[in-house]
């Protein structure tokens, strides 16, 4: 969760602007710039007095004032009160870059009706935002900036549903760098930090619930992002947005400005971490000490890797929904991991160059073919790098990879690995809950039927390597335990077979069905 510190509308304030070097403070560089920011403004709204711009000493004040954008709205339908104009100081750089910088706050208030006709009363509030920059006319954005908010408040209340929220402060850097790959292209980089999260929801449906953190941390990394020629077709796009079809000469034209902003970027990273993260209720507790998220995408446009992960220690959960036998298998802590690799964006970046975009109809069903270019030959691959649970009574670690198709749910492969530590602790605590739960029999009995498949690693833990090949075959550490195409009988090693095998080294034999406890 991130607040954005600076509108759109403030870097739109520059962002046709192409150089600052050797400008003169005064009002005939006033209206030009404010004449550049009405430029793509509706007529009537550029002529509402939206945007102001001031010479104010050796740079200009750009102000603000969006109850223009509201003079036409129905008070009935929606109505905003305490909108006050904003203003942003930006001064030319003789590098033709611009120093940019605001101090303001907010505190506004008022109500909407949704499609379905009931009204939603709402407030928003900032005690104090405040923030610097510079800013790079040839990419329309900020090349570094620092960014702090205080007193951060939003309410909403409707008729079944009331929403409270507040952050104490937040505070954000922004830095770039010339990118190693050339070609114009910039690495961003940017971290952040809120502190003092929290949020109360209640409904006619449901009872109060709040959400606290004392602090929620992110990082965000993305290389050899094309930042100009993005620049040039949002620009594009803007000035062809009513268009219901793009000419031959306009289409040509965009996709050669996709073609060079492709790949649209080298690799991108972010991590999101929550510290003491507790949600209450009236019916129970629960939380963790840590929670963490984060996704990355990296690798040669035509083999690029999606990862995905989470996880949470000293998970917590005090609810009288849970009986007090089962709250030793409650996860202390969990982990997931998982990635899709070669995504294959450069054969999508190949189709889209094919799409007609002189057409109205072409670029939808192109873009069914183009989705299937991101998978090579139709195949899917979902890898699980890790995956673990750990609770009083169980360690369980497990990776593995599953192979399909994008266009069948039949034709697919499985490679997995788990490992347990404590085997016979968890079987154990399963016949202990049996007691007062008979129906958890059949599951202690399932884990030592289980186990017997087991091998036994050095460290002491428990080892299956499961194949599950396309034909159907299922295999535990070697052992075929279903064979191919048999979906309604097993096929294990005949009796014969099974005297003369002798067990591998290290693998347990496979035990005789125990008595049930």
């Amino acid at each position: 969760m991130r607040l954005k510190l600076v509108t759109a509308t403030s870097l739109l304030a520059l962002c046709l602007v192409t150089t600052a070097q050797g400008v003169e403070i005064n009002q005939d560089g006033a209206n030009a710039v404010k004449d550049t920011l009405t430029k793509l403004l509706p007529e009537d709204l550029a002529k509402s007095g939206l945007i102001t711009v001031n010479p104010a000493g050796a740079r200009y004040e750009i102000i603000y004032d969006l109850a223009k954008l509201l003079a036409k709205a129905d008070p009935a339908t929606f109505a905003i009160n305490g909108l006050t104009p904003f203003s942003m100081f930006a001064t030319p750089l003789d590098s033709g870059l611009w120093n940019i910088e605001g101090d303001n706050n907010l505190n506004v208030s008022g109500h909407f009706k949704g499609p379905d006709q009931k009204s939603t009363d709402f407030s928003y509030s900032i005690a104090s935002l405040v923030y610097t920059g510079v800013f790079d006319p040839a990419i329309s954005y900020l090349r570094s900036g620092t960014f702090t908010g205080k007193g951060i408040k939003v309410t909403s209340k409707s008729e079944t549903e009331e929403v409270q929220a507040s952050i104490a402060g937040i505070d954000q850097k922004l830095s770039s760098t010339d990118s190693a790959s050339g070609n114009g292209r910039i690495d961003f980089a940017g971290s952040g930090s809120m502190s003092t999260f929290v949020e109360q929801v209640s409904g006619l449906q449901m009872p109060p619930v709040e959400i606290r953190a004392d602090s929620i941390d992110f990082e965000a990394k993305v290389n050899g992002l094309p930042a100009k020629q993005i620049r040039e077709i949002v620009l594009f796009v803007l000035d062809h947005l009513e268009e219901k079809e793009l000419s031959p000469e306009n289409s040509d034209k965009i996709k050669g400005m996709l073609k060079q902003a492709f790949p649209l970027l080298a690799s991108f990273s972010e991590t999101i971490g929550v510290n003491n993260l507790t949600v209450s209720s009236q019916m129970g507790n629960g939380g963790a000490k840590a929670f963490d998220y984060n996704v990355a995408v990296d690798g040669p446009s035509d083999a690029m890797r999606f990862g995905f992960g989470m996880n949470a220690q000293d998970i917590s959960l005090d609810t009288p929904l849970m009986p007090a036998s089962y709250s030793p298998f409650l996860p202390t802590s969990f982990e997931l991991q998982l990635a899709m690799p070669n995504l294959d964006f450069a054969s999508f970046g190949d189709a889209l160059m094919a799409v007609n975009f002189s057409s109205a109809e072409a670029p939808e069903t192109s873009g069914e073919e183009m989705a299937k270019k991101f998978f090579r030959d139709g195949r899917l691959v979902v890898e699980f790098p890790k995956v673990s649970a750990k609770s009083d009574v169980y360690d369980i670690d497990m990776t593995g990879k599953i192979e399909g198709r994008v266009d069948t749910e039949k034709d697919y492969s499985m490679e997995a690995t788990i490992l347990a530590r404590d085997l016979d602790k968890t079987i154990a605590a399963v016949q202990e809950l049996a007691k007062t739960d008979p129906d958890l029999s059949q599951v202690s009995f399932g884990i030592m039927m289980v186990k017997g498949f087991a091998k036994t690693d050095a460290d002491g833990r428990s080892r299956w390597d499961i194949s599950v090949s396309r034909d159907g075959a299922v295999a535990v550490n070697g052992q075929v335990v279903k064979g191919p195409d048999s979906p309604d009988q097993d096929q294990g090693l005949e009796p014969d077979q099974e005297q003369e095998q002798e067990p591998d080294q290290g693998q347990d034999a496979v035990p005789a069905p125990p008595q049930q406890p």
